[in-house]
Order: structure tokens, then C-alpha cells, then sequence
């Protein structure tokens, strides 16, 4: 009954994706560009992306057809990088900008585990 409650209280999109590695994570947008935002409804899937060593996991998040953003987990993310699915919660009603907009709800074997988001850059390809 508590996870059911748990789950309830998360404003979530849940993605789909078959999770795959990919290279380097090359061509981030610099910061001199102003920030990059999207609507959580515009997310259509996501993509393991390589770890940073002694930082946190990494996913590139799919927007709309072609623009792609890195998520980097403040600290570490267990189960991250091999689950299906993951949700969005975000803490701060509006558009995703920042890590401070959004935590991660990725599923787990004993129950949904939040992990927050440090840092969001979109990628160029």
C-alpha cells in the first residue's frame, strides 16, 4: 500500500526504450547559448550514455524527433543503466531546464528509487 501511495504522489511520464551504450558524450551545447528547455510531455525515450568515473550515471533523454539531452544522477543511480522504463518527477511545475527541475523515478527489485539530477546539457549532434 505505501509504494501504490508513493507512485500516486509522482507527477510522472514513464519512457520506453530499449537501453543500449553508445560513444562519448561529444558535441554538449556550451552555456554562452542561454538555456535549452523542454516540456516532459516531448520526451519519446532514452539511452544508457558512458559514466563520468567518480560522478554519476549518465542517460541521453530522446526530446521530440531530433534533440537529445545527457542527464547526469548526483551520485550514483543503481539499476540505471539497465532498466526499461524510468519516470520524470518534476519539482518545479513549467518546462525541464536544469537538475534542479526534475528527479528520476527508475524501478528497482524492492520499489521505485528517486535519484536527483545534477546536472542536463543538450547534446549536438
Amino acid at each position: 500500500m505505501q509504494q501504490m501511495s508513493f507512485l500516486g504522489a509522482v507527477t510522472a511520464v514513464a519512457l520506453l526504450s530499449a537501453c543500449t551504450a553508445e560513444g562519448p558524450a561529444t558535441g554538449l551545447a556550451s552555456n554562452e547559448t542561454g538555456r535549452s528547455c523542454f516540456w516532459a510531455s516531448q520526451v519519446n525515450g532514452f539511452n544508457d550514455a558512458p559514466d563520468v568515473d567518480g560522478g554519476g550515471d549518465r542517460i541521453y533523454v530522446n526530446v521530440s524527433a531530433n534533440e537529445r539531452y545527457l542527464f547526469e544522477t548526483l551520485g550514483a543511480c543503481p539499476d540505471l543503466n539497465w532498466s526499461e522504463t524510468i519516470a520524470f518527477d518534476q519539482t518545479t511545475p513549467g518546462q525541464i531546464c536544469s537538475g534542479l527541475d526534475v528527479d528520476l523515478i527508475v524501478p528497482t527489485s524492492i520499489g521505485p528509487q528517486r535519484c536527483p539530477v545534477q546536472m542536463i546539457s543538450k547534446v549536438n549532434d
